[in-house]
């Protein structure tokens, strides 16, 4: 892409729903971080309550009141890396204050005309390692966030386009990961 040309922008453009751009914002922030990293877990908050109830770590996090209404993404310890995603989230409760969270996974992902090649009565390692050695895969980072009124958004960014400008977004684009997401806020 000529990003010399006046109608190329030089960065990607806002998005309207604060939503799509709390997830964008994380999908940044990971990219910042570089790839090869393991999944990394947020909370969202919302912006103004978190300015009036936490004064403190609203200064911390640079929050004046420049920083607008929306939701702020809190970053949460790390995953143990000895326990797998979906039971982890299964031990997750979220306080009130909580409106969503999000996540960030790398993957590995085929498309459908090699998904449908794969030998049956593999089992999860095997399968892994059938994918990490197909020559059509590709590496993706995935953030995907849920709130608690069921609102989804999901970007998805592959390694190999490691762009600003090359992101997908949509609420149904990683839908296993979001159902696992929303239920940490089950009662």
């Amino acid at each position: 892409m000529d990003n010399n040309r006046p109608d190329v922008p030089a960065t990607p453009p806002l998005a309207a729903d604060p939503l799509t751009r709390t997830v964008l914002e994380i999908d940044s922030y990971a990219a910042g971080l570089g790839w090869d990293r393991p999944a990394q877990l947020f909370a969202l908050v919302d912006t103004v309550r978190l300015r009036a109830e936490e004064p403190g770590l609203a200064e911390r996090l640079d929050l004046g009141e420049s920083a607008g209404e929306g939701l702020t993404p809190v970053e949460q310890d790390e995953l143990p890396p000895d326990v797998p995603l979906d039971e982890f989230l299964a031990t997750i409760a979220w306080p009130d204050a909580v409106a969503g969270c999000a996540m960030t996974v790398e993957r590995l992902m085929l498309p459908p005309s090699a998904e449908r090649a794969v030998p049956e009565g593999l089992d999860e390692g095997q399968l892994n390692r059938w994918v990490a050695e197909h020559p059509e895969r590709r590496e993706v980072r995935l953030t995907v966030a849920v709130l608690r009124d069921g609102r989804r958004e999901s970007a998805v960014r592959l390694r190999e386009k490691d762009s600003e400008t090359d992101v997908l977004t949509g609420p149904d684009l990683v839908p296993g990961l979001a159902e696992a997401l929303a239920a940490t806020f089950a009662d």
